[in-house]
């Protein structure tokens, strides 16, 4: 979920840049060690404030119990999106992209994203970009398979544009 917070509202070049500066800084992605961290440290990697706030009070959730990566995994879907979303500084596309990438499910899919937004009213010819609740109607017709379409329209966004797909900085990640 920090790699997911790194990514919100930003390109995924810089995304990959500032996850490889905090990936550089010792025991940044335990909880325990990013709490040890200044804030000083963690901006210099390129976290915003508000992030950097973020990410503390995520840390300090998965110290305390109220988040578990074990529970997560055993709750469905929309259980597990709104647990998540119920974090301060996350939300429900943060919530979606860990079930998609992280926990691997097969039927999640981030409408608030503006790339599959691109992407989608280009092969359906729309005028503009679908709102996410257009978008999410759109989709209801690749279930069971949302994240399957999510990663090919990432991948035809990647060549519309010439822009990495999320895909890409997931593999970029690592572990």
């Amino acid at each position: 979920m920090l790699q997911a917070i790194v990514a919100q509202m930003i390109s995924n070049q810089a995304a990959a840049a500032i996850w490889g500066r905090l990936r550089a800084l010792p025991r940044a992605l335990e909880p325990e060690g990013l709490l040890v961290l200044t804030d000083e440290s963690l901006r210099g990697a390129g976290l915003s404030r508000p992030k950097v706030a973020h990410a503390r009070i995520l840390a300090e959730m998965f110290l305390d119990g109220t988040l578990s990566a074990a529970a997560l995994e055993a709750m469905g879907d929309d259980e597990a999106i709104a647990m998540i979303a119920s974090v301060k500084g996350l939300g429900v596309w943060t919530a979606e992209i860990y079930l998609l990438f992280a926990l691997q499910r097969m039927d999640v899919f981030p409408a608030g994203d503006i790339a599959l937004a691109g992407a989608a009213a280009q092969l359906k010819g729309l005028s503009g970009r679908p709102d996410p609740k257009a978008l999410r109607k759109l989709a209801e017709a690749w279930r069971p398979s949302r994240s399957l379409a999510a990663r090919l329209l990432w991948h035809h966004w990647r060549h519309l544009t010439g822009r990495p797909a999320l895909d890409d900085f997931a593999a970029e990640r690592g572990p």
